[in-house]
């Protein structure tokens, strides 16, 4: 079977593997106890909250471990209204966890920010809406889990930076496939380990000083959430990022986003009439999002038919998948509930090959071949 769904979780790597095996025999004491196997496991993560914020652009101490980024997008909002913030401005195409932490603690305080047709966030109308008004937080995703349209979260910080209003990004999708650098400038950043070949269950929030803990009753992490830390899963995570931090300092992204350049111009060829989400913009180099051809049917025929034939793809956030309703990200780019209904996503990892990418197209024309008959 070749796995084309990793941004619904990227497999764990062999370096973050060897990580977690390691940590799990030598940092076998709970980081909080006053012994020394205590203290060593404290300063392990200690050590990896160093690397994160080196890489973020942070401060050490403004990083928070948590079991996600669910838990870290929930946290941030939490946070925020819990500290007074009047509302939220939230893009329309944030993945379902940031929007429902939204709902949950503003309700009706909160704003949507629109996108464009591609899919970016509407830089100009946010810029002019603040000309009017002050948002107590703004929030803007750094990269979209669906359509892997890249999101103009630097622009989106100054502009917030300039207004005095405090910014939340959900890295999740960006970091492990594009340089972290200049994320931690945020005041809230969350990001998990799974998306980029670290262990499922882990993840972190870069947090502003001013912070309320959603999780409450120890003492762990300074006050900001409670509950034993996950050694072996944060020395894992920051085990994988290391490896993908280095490897995207090399021609390694270039040439995964030459093999998908590739996949798209044949994917047009071979299946006429089919659409690209995103295709004249800047988008993750392992993410191609389509809707599918209408003579076709549906994208769970389709998803059906490529499962039998050997290929994992998704129909988008796997967080929504399996619901009939049309996703909000596509309906945010005015993207009609019928095209919506043929919408698929085909997400690569590190360690698909160009060859991967060869195959799936020919399994995509056999698959249309079939459906078609």
């Amino acid at each position: 079977m070749l796995y084309f769904d990793h941004n619904a979780t990227h497999p764990l790597s062999r370096v973050a593997r060897e990580a977690w095996l390691d940590a799990t025999e030598r940092y076998i004491g709970n980081p909080s106890s006053p012994h020394r196997l205590g203290a060593r496991a404290d300063a392990a993560l200690t050590q990896a909250r160093e690397k994160l914020a080196g890489w973020l652009g942070c401060e050490p101490r403004d990083i928070v471990w948590t079991s996600g980024a669910t838990e870290a997008n929930n946290a941030a909002l939490y946070s925020a209204a819990a500290n007074g913030a009047k509302d939220i401005w939230i893009s329309a195409i944030e993945h379902p966890c940031a929007l429902a932490a939204a709902e949950q603690y503003f309700g009706k305080r909160r704003r949507s920010i629109p996108v464009t047709p591609q899919g970016v966030v509407d830089v100009e109308w946010l810029a002019k809406a603040l000309e009017i008004s002050t948002p107590g937080l703004v929030g803007i995703m750094a990269a979209n889990n669906e359509t892997g349209v890249l999101q103009p979260w630097r622009e989106v910080q100054a502009l917030c930076r300039a207004q005095g209003v405090p910014f939340f990004c959900d890295a999740a999708q960006w970091v492990g496939k594009l340089p972290a650098e200049g994320l931690g400038a945020g005041d809230f950043v969350s990001g998990c380990a799974h998306k980029f070949g670290g262990p499922q269950g882990v993840g972190f929030l870069k947090v502003p000083a001013k912070f309320r803990p959603l999780i409450v009753g120890g003492p762990q992490e300074d006050g900001r959430r409670a509950g034993t830390e996950n050694v072996v899963g944060v020395l894992a995570m920051i085990a994988a990022l290391e490896e993908r931090e280095a490897a995207l300092g090399t021609h390694g992204m270039a040439e995964r986003l030459g093999w998908h350049e590739e996949f798209e111009q044949g994917l047009r060829a071979a299946l006429p009439g089919i659409s690209i989400l995103g295709a004249r913009v800047s988008r993750l180099w392992n993410t191609s999002a389509a809707i599918m051809p209408e003579q076709a049917d549906c994208r769970q025929r389709w998803v059906v038919k490529l499962d039998k034939l050997g290929f994992a793809v998704s129909t988008g956030s796997a967080c929504a998948s399996g619901k009939e309703e049309t996703s909000h990200v596509l309906a945010a780019m005015e993207v009609s509930a019928d095209a919506a209904s043929r919408a698929l996503r085909f997400s690569s990892g590190w360690e698909t090959t160009h060859k991967d990418w060869r195959r799936l197209l020919d399994g995509l024309r056999q698959a249309h071949a079939e459906l078609t008959a």
